[in-house]
C-alpha cells in the first residue's frame, strides 16, 4: 500500500463543509492506503492559545474524526506533540531550508503585511519545516491538500530533493519525495448565507455554516433560513441558482441520493418542505456521529487509541528521524552490533 499523511488543525469544531469536502473521503482512503492522521497541535501555536481550551480541541477532534469512521485498526491516529520527533526533524529541515523560501510562503507574507514583520510570531515563518516533517517522518508518497496548501507540498518535494541529492550515498534516497493528491471536491459546501463563498466555521455570520456537534433545532433554523431565491423552483443551476444548487449539493452528500433524483423528486414542490426535508437528512447524518463523539469523550476509550497512535507513530518517525540524523553526522557514528 502507497502511504498517505494528512494533518489537521485544532482549530475549532469542523463544519458539515469539512466532512463533505474531505472528512468522508478520509474514510474512503483508509480502506486502500496505508494512512496517519495526525492533529498538528504544534502547527496551532504559531498564534497564542487558551491552553485548556487547546488541549479540549486537540481531544475532541481526535474524536470526532473516529465518529466520523476512522479506524484505528486501519488508520494510525494520533497527536502530533506526542511524537517529539517532529520538532527534531523541523529543526534539521530549517537548517537545510533557506530565509528566501520561508518568506515567500503565502501566509507568513499576508500576515507580516497585515501586522508587520515585529507583529507576528518566529513560528509563523518557521512551520513550513515542521509540515514538511510531518509528511517525510511517515514516508508519505501522497499527501491530500486542497489548492490553498500546494505551495507547502512544493517546498516539500524542494526540500526531499535537495536533502537527498545533498546527503545522499551511491544513489539511495534517504526520504521519500512525496506526491500531491489534490482532494476530491466531493460536492463543495457553500455558506447558507452567502453561496458564492465557501463555507468556513470562521464566517462571523453563524447563520453560514452548520457544525458538525450543532444541536438538531438549530440545524432546522440555519437551513429554514438559507439563501435561496424568488423562483420558488427546485433546479441544479450553480451558476445562476447558487443557493438552490448548494442545498442541493449538501442533500445529495448526506443522503448518498443523486442530484438530479432529487430535483425530479421534488419538481413541482415549494422550498418549503425542501428545506424541511433536507434538515431532517442532515440531522439524521449527524445524529450517530454526535453520539459516538461524547461518548468516546466520556470514556478510556479515546486515549487507549491516541496512547496506540502516538506509539505506532514513534516507531516509524523515529526510524526516519535517525537517517536524517546519520546522514548529516548528527551524534556517533552507529555502532555495529555483533
Amino acid at each position: 500500500m502507497e502511504t498517505i499523511f494528512s494533518g489537521i488543525q485544532p482549530s475549532g469544531i469542523p463544519t458539515i463543509g469539512n466532512y463533505i469536502g474531505a472528512m468522508k473521503q478520509f474514510i474512503e482512503l483508509q480502506n486502500s492506503y496505508n494512512c496517519y492522521f495526525c492533529i498538528v497541535d504544534e502547527h496551532a501555536i504559531t498564534v497564542p492559545q487558551d491552553p485548556l481550551k487547546l488541549r479540549q480541541q486537540t481531544r475532541g477532534l481526535a474524536a470526532l474524526y473516529l465518529a466520523v469512521g476512522l479506524d484505528p485498526e486501519k488508520a494510525t491516529i494520533f497527536i502530533q506533540s506526542e511524537v517529539s520527533a517532529h520538532a527534531e526533524a523541523a529543526w534539521i529541515i530549517q537548517c537545510n531550508t533557506t530565509i528566501g523560501e520561508l518568506e515567500r510562503m503565502t501566509q507568513f507574507k499576508d500576515k507580516s503585511q497585515k501586522n508587520g514583520r515585529t507583529g507576528v510570531s518566529a513560528g509563523l515563518l518557521t512551520y513550513p519545516p515542521l509540515m514538511v516533517g510531518d509528511i517525510v517522518l511517515y514516508n508519505a508518497n501522497l499527501v491530500p491538500v486542497g489548492d490553498d496548501q500546494k505551495q507547502h507540498l512544493e517546498l516539500t518535494r524542494d526540500f526531499v530533493e535537495r536533502f537527498n541529492k545533498r546527503y545522499g550515498q551511491a544513489n539511495q534516497e534517504i526520504l521519500v519525495l512525496p506526491e500531491v493528491k489534490i482532494a476530491e471536491q466531493g460536492g463543495r459546501v457553500m455558506s447558507l448565507q452567502d453561496p458564492t463563498s465557501k463555507m468556513s466555521k470562521s464566517d462571523s455570520n453563524a447563520k453560514g455554516f452548520i457544525s458538525m456537534l450543532e444541536e438538531p433545532n438549530i440545524i432546522r433554523k440555519k437551513i429554514k433560513s438559507a439563501v435561496t431565491d424568488s423562483t420558488g423552483i427546485i433546479e441544479y443551476d450553480p451558476e445562476n441558482k447558487p443557493g438552490i444548487s448548494n442545498l442541493l449539493n449538501i442533500f445529495s452528500a448526506s443522503t448518498g441520493r443523486p442530484v438530479d433524483e432529487l430535483v425530479e423528486a421534488y419538481a413541482g414542490k415549494g422550498y418549503g418542505d425542501f428545506k424541511s426535508d433536507l434538515a431532517e437528512a442532515v440531522v439524521d447524518l449527524l445524529t450517530p456521529i454526535q453520539e459516538r463523539y461524547h461518548a468516546l469523550l466520556a470514556s478510556d476509550e479515546l486515549d487507549d487509541i491516541l496512547d496506540k497512535g502516538a506509539e505506532q507513530a514513534r516507531l516509524v518517525a523515529n526510524k526516519t528521524l535517525q537517517r536524517m540524523k546519520n546522514a548529516i553526522g548528527l551524534g556517533r557514528k552507529p555502532r555495529k552490533r555483533t
